[in-house]
């Protein structure tokens, strides 16, 4: 790659990493984590071997946000529910926004939903509105899904199997918590758990990666290459001629 255009790109990288720094303006940790991205990106870029680690975190992150992003459907018992006051920090990024109609606070009461899978391993899950923001999942029941939960309570001795649509993870150690988006009650345990809608996310994405690529490619070929080549006979051009003309200063006696 030629040095002014990894030039370019570390100027483009670092305009970015400015305005998502000052997007994370309330998150320090992953404001940090960002900006060691800085220090990282120029070593990758200048390197034909390490570029491949750039390109497999960046492939790996985005894999990541399409898994924390995308339904997720888990068939459990529901044993209770309730509400706690949570004070958020530097995991709020882990948390919906304040319910729609509601005031924004950095502390809120939420809902929770408590249950256990058929293998005995509990599950805990938040109950927060996602409104009109990220993920567009447009959830505005918290309150009636925490109902419906309430309602299909039910003992290890006799119980009712619910399934729970949700996205997001569960983490003891950033105490983050998936966000339940629907639940229904199933036949079983063993009922069916087939991500539907995440499956056709995932081929019309895939599908639509690929179409940018085939046209990006082609571009590259027709257009960006040898506009690119072209510069680098100029700037040859140009270096060879500022070369001659020190090189000619060079040989003359001096007076």
């Amino acid at each position: 790659m030629p040095l002014y255009v990894k030039g370019i790109l570390w100027v483009c990288y670092l305009g970015g990493t400015f305005l998502l720094s000052g997007a994370l303006v309330g998150a320090g940790f992953w404001r940090w984590v960002l900006w060691g991205g800085v220090g990282v990106l120029p070593v990758l870029l200048y390197s034909d071997y390490l570029k491949w680690v750039f390109w497999g975190f960046a492939w790996a992150s985005f894999a990541a946000f399409l898994h924390y992003t995308l339904p997720q459907i888990d068939i459990v018992r529901v044993t209770d529910t309730y509400s706690k006051r949570i004070d958020f920090g530097e995991n709020s990024i882990f948390w919906a926004s304040e319910d729609v109609g509601t005031a924004a606070s950095m502390s809120r009461d939420i809902f929770f939903i408590q249950g256990f899978r058929p293998n005995g391993r509990p599950v805990i899950y938040r109950n927060e509105d996602t409104g009109w923001g990220w993920p567009p999942y447009f959830k505005i029941n918290t309150a009636n899904l925490q109902a419906e939960a309430n309602n299909l309570l039910s003992t290890e001795a006799a119980p009712r199997w619910v399934a729970i649509k949700h996205y997001g993870w569960r983490n003891e150690f950033l105490t983050i918590f998936p966000n339940a988006v629907s639940v229904r009650p199933v036949d079983g345990p063993d009922a069916d758990r087939i991500p539907r809608t995440t499956i056709a996310i995932l081929v019309v994405l895939a599908a639509l990666i690929w179409a940018v690529w085939v046209r990006w490619r082609r571009f590259k070929a027709q257009r960006l290459d040898p506009a690119l080549a072209g510069m680098d006979a100029a700037l040859d051009q140009k270096r060879d001629g500022v070369s001659r003309w020190i090189n000619s200063w060079r040989g003359k006696p001096r007076r």
